[in-house]
C-alpha cells in the first residue's frame, strides 16, 4: 500500500543551478556557494544535501524548488546545498552541516560510501537521517523517500517492447546504457528492465546487444560509449537507456548515423528534452516520477523530526548490504509516450511555451498540448 502524500503549496523561488537554498525562519532567504555549506552556519535548520546539476536537471531545478517550498510552507529554516557531483565536497558540506547545528540531514549520496560517511557522521551527533531517492547501501539512515525504482526499469523495458512491436522488429539487438554502477538506484532500475528483457534473450525473441554502465551518469560519456556500441554491433535496433540524459546522448549519436527515430529508445524523469524527444518520436518512451509529492514526503518526515516528533510509515525497504529494514516511502512512477505528455503539462510539471517552443510546436498539436 502506498500512502497518498498531500502536496504543499509552491512558493515562488529564482535560483540558478550552483545556488544553494537556505532559509530562516524569518522568512528571509540567503545564498551560499554550491561548493561550500551556504550560510546557515550555526543555525538550527534541516539540512539536505543534492547530488550534481549534470545528471539530470531534476537536481538543478525541480528537487530544490519543491523542497524548499515544502519547508517554507511550515516556515521550518532549510539550507539546501548542491556538491556538483564532487564526493569530497559531498563529505565537506555534510560535515559541515552536521557540525553546525542542523537537527536533522537528507542527503541524495553521489555513491554509497561517501554517503555512508556522512550518515555516520550525522548518527554519531545524534542527528536523524533521511535517504533522499537513493539508498544509501549499509548507511542506516533512519528513513528512506524515493519511487519503486524496479518498477521503474519494468515501465522502461514494457516501453520498449511495445515500441518495438509498433515498428515490427522481429528479433532485435537491444543495447542497454545502465546508469551509475555506484548508484544502488542503477541496480534497481536494471534489476527492473531486465526482468522483463532476460527472458526475450533467453527464449531467443531478442538478441542481447551491448550492456555497459555509465560511471555517474555522465552524459557525454555515456554518448561515448553508446557510439562505440554501435560501431561495435551496427545492427543494434532498440536501446535501454536508463535515464532521460542518457536517451538524449544516444539520440545525438542516432542522428549522425541517420537512425533516429528509427532505433526506439528509452529514458526516465520526464525531463523537457526527453518529453521533446519523446513528442518528436526520436525516444520511445520517458518515466515520469512526481517529484513534488517525493519532495513534499522527505520534508514532511524532515520537519516532524525537526519538531521532535517520531513519523511512522507504511512500508520498509530492506537494506541489501547491511540486511537492515529501513521505514520507506514508496511512490508510483508513471509511464509516459507521446499520447501521455499533455497529463504531464497539465500536472504543471514542465513549461508548455518552453515544451512546444520551435520546432515542437507542430508536435505538441498534433498530440493535443493545449
Amino acid at each position: 500500500m502506498r500512502k497518498k502524500l498531500l502536496a504543499l503549496a509552491t512558493v515562488g523561488l529564482l535560483a540558478t543551478v550552483t545556488m544553494t537554498a537556505c532559509d530562516g525562519s524569518d522568512d528571509s532567504s540567503d545564498a551560499g556557494s554550491g561548493s561550500g555549506s551556504g550560510s546557515g552556519s550555526g543555525k538550527a535548520r534541516v539540512g539536505v544535501i543534492l547530488p550534481d546539476t549534470k545528471s539530470s536537471t531534476r537536481w538543478a531545478n525541480e528537487d530544490l524548488k519543491f523542497l524548499k517550498a515544502a519547508f517554507d510552507a511550515e516556515k521550518v529554516p532549510v539550507e539546501i546545498v548542491n556538491a556538483q557531483g564532487d564526493r569530497a565536497n559531498f563529505v565537506k558540506i555534510g560535515t559541515d552541516m552536521v557540525n553546525s547545528g542542523v537537527k536533522v540531514l537528507i542527503i541524495a549520496n553521489l555513491d554509497s560510501d561517501t554517503g555512508k560517511e556522512v550518515l555516520g557522521k550525522a548518527k554519531a551527533k545524534k542527528i536523524p537521517t533521511i535517504d533522499y531517492d537513493r539508498l544509501t547501501l549499509n548507511g542506516g539512515a533512519d528513513y528512506y523517500v524515493s519511487f519503486d525504482n524496479e518498477r521503474v526499469g519494468q515501465l522502461q523495458a514494457s516501453g520498449l517492447i511495445s515500441c518495438l512491436n509498433a515498428k515490427g522488429v522481429v528479433n532485435p539487438v537491444v543495447a542497454e546504457l545502465n546508469g551509475s554502477p555506484t548508484d544502488n538506484n542503477a541496480t534497481l532500475f536494471k534489476a527492473g528492465y531486465d526482468s522483463l528483457l532476460n527472458p526475450k534473450y533467453d527464449q531467443a525473441f531478442y538478441t542481447k546487444g551491448p550492456d555497459q554502465s555509465v560511471p555517474d551518469w555522465d552524459n557525454e560519456e555515456g554518448g561515448k560509449i553508446f557510439a562505440q556500441m554501435l560501431s561495435q554491433q551496427p545492427k543494434i535496433t532498440g536501446v535501454l537507456a536508463a535515464n532521460d540524459g542518457l536517451a538524449g546522448a544516444v539520440i545525438k549519436v542516432l542522428r549522425s548515423k541517420g537512425l533516429a527515430g528509427k532505433v526506439p529508445v528509452t529514458g526516465q524523469d520526464a525531463t523537457l528534452d526527453g518529453l521533446q524527444a519523446v513528442l518528436a518520436g526520436e525516444q520511445c518512451v520517458t518515466v515520469y516520477k512526481k517529484l513534488e509529492p517525493e519532495a513534499t514526503a522527505a520534508a514532511k518526515l524532515a520537519i516532524d523530526l525537526y519538531k521532535g516528533n517520531k513519523p511512522t510509515t507504511r512500508e520498509q525497504i530492506k537494506d541489501p548490504e547491511s540486511g537492515a529494514y529501513v521505514p520507506f516511502v514508496s511512490l508510483k512512477p508513471e509511464p509516459v509516450f507521446a499520447a501521455d505528455v499533455k497529463d504531464v503539462v497539465a500536472d504543471g510539471f514542465v513549461d508548455k511555451a518552453k515544451l512546444c517552443a520551435g520546432k515542437y510546436a507542430k508536435f505538441c498539436t498534433q498530440h493535443g498540448i493545449k
